[in-house]
């Protein structure tokens, strides 16, 4: 395991444990199975470990697992404010004491306001009173280093950066958004002032790896050295010494040791020429497939009226990217078996989850678009016969 420096010198391993993703059974999380692939990370090297308020039964899971294990000491927590549920002063410290209880410590190592979104969005938190609450939790040990998480453009990263005495930040960065989000830009000038950056979404929700075009995939799999596509994602990231941490949703042993793998013998400018080329044919072979830009973070979710959002641009985006069948197959089993129909049809044009969405997708529109494609003949036939069928 390699590891970087955050703000005051302390090692943060470059792969970065993502607790968003860990798998669930009965709409439970599987605590047996986090357990090992947590414990098996901690050996591996990782001591980065990110969760949320909003990451359902996560802090629980994490907080009990370690500390029936006992390493809570070996690791890193960051964690998230959800800023946008504060009505008053108070819910600060209501929501912060809750995510202690959850975790089990009396501590957040890092700590993030949630997807923050705007200058507007930090004065309001200003006026609330929170640059205060930072500076006497930070002052009592309650949170080590204070940060926040974005979604946005560079501009408006820049400014955030320039809003608060920051100690970290964490941002969307991947090979596919060098020049979106807050992008190579944000990542300098977040260097420049000396701040640790932490990458979320380098796989862009899985998409960098299981939904690449056939020529993507073929540019990943006839290169040398033999590489997986995540590993090249990841290596991508890593060759970059303004990069701190590299977050990932492992929910296996297998995903786990492999990325394990690789972070082990990565160093800042390691690519070659050949390397970027690779880079530069799976690029434009996504490009030239992909309708929506949509990573599946579910922000949009849940929709009002029952659209499966991200689900429905996941097959709409596989059509283009493996083939017709494969993305309306993805489509009506995501969809139309089970009781309650969740397609692009559902849609009322209510406009609620284009405020919530963090690439700034025309929802509304791109879902007109998904619907004529995906919801053909053969579709409305298919879900007739599930409901003759299943009797709803």
């Amino acid at each position: 395991m390699q590891y970087r420096r955050d703000k005051y010198g302390n090692p943060i391993s470059i792969l970065g444990y993502g607790c968003m993703r860990f798998t669930a059974r009965a709409g439970r999380i599987d605590l047996n199975k986090a357990e090992k692939e947590l414990l098996a990370a901690i050996e591996g090297g990782v001591n980065y470990f990110d969760t949320a308020y909003t990451y359902s039964g996560s802090e629980a899971a994490v907080g009990e697992i370690f500390s029936r294990n006992r390493v809570r000491d070996k690791v890193n927590i960051a964690t998230k404010l959800p800023h946008y549920l504060l009505k008053k002063p108070d819910d600060m410290e209501k929501y912060f004491q809750e995510e202690l209880r959850r975790l089990r410590t009396d501590h957040v190592d890092y700590y993030l306001m949630h997807m923050l979104t705007d200058i507007k969005t930090w004065q309001r938190l200003r006026e609330l009173g929170i640059e205060e609450w930072l500076r006497q939790k930070q002052a009592a040990g309650a949170i080590r280093q204070a940060g926040f998480s974005y979604h946005g453009n560079s501009d408006m990263f820049c400014r955030l950066l320039d809003a608060y005495d920051w100690d970290f930040c964490q941002i969307q960065y991947n090979y596919l958004d060098e020049n979106s989000q807050a992008g190579k830009t944000g990542l300098m000038r977040a260097a420049e002032k000396g701040l640790p950056v932490v990458i979320m979404e380098p796989l862009r929700g899985g998409k960098l790896v299981h939904h690449l075009p056939r020529e993507a995939a073929q540019a990943f799999r006839e290169a040398l050295p033999a590489r997986s596509p995540a590993e090249w994602a990841f290596r991508w990231l890593w060759n970059q010494k303004e990069v701190t941490c590299v977050l990932s949703g492992m929910n296996s042993l297998e995903m786990l040791r492999e990325n394990l793998r690789a972070a082990d013998g990565i160093q800042p400018g390691d690519l070659t020429e050949k390397d970027f080329a690779v880079y530069e044919k799976a690029i434009a072979a996504i490009n030239a497939r992909m309708k929506v830009g949509c990573t599946g973070c579910r922000y949009c979710m849940p929709c009002p009226h029952q659209v499966d959002i991200p689900g429905t641009f996941a097959a709409y985006n596989r059509v283009y990217s493996e083939g017709r069948i494969a993305g309306l197959r993805e489509y009506f089993m995501n969809t139309a078996l089970r009781r309650n129909a969740t397609g692009a049809s559902m849609c009322v044009q209510c406009g609620h989850c284009e405020a919530h969405c963090p690439q700034h997708i025309p929802i509304r529109e791109k879902l007109k678009e998904a619907q004529r494609v995906l919801e053909g003949p053969a579709y409305k036939i298919g879900v007739r016969a599930i409901k003759a069928v299943m009797k709803y």
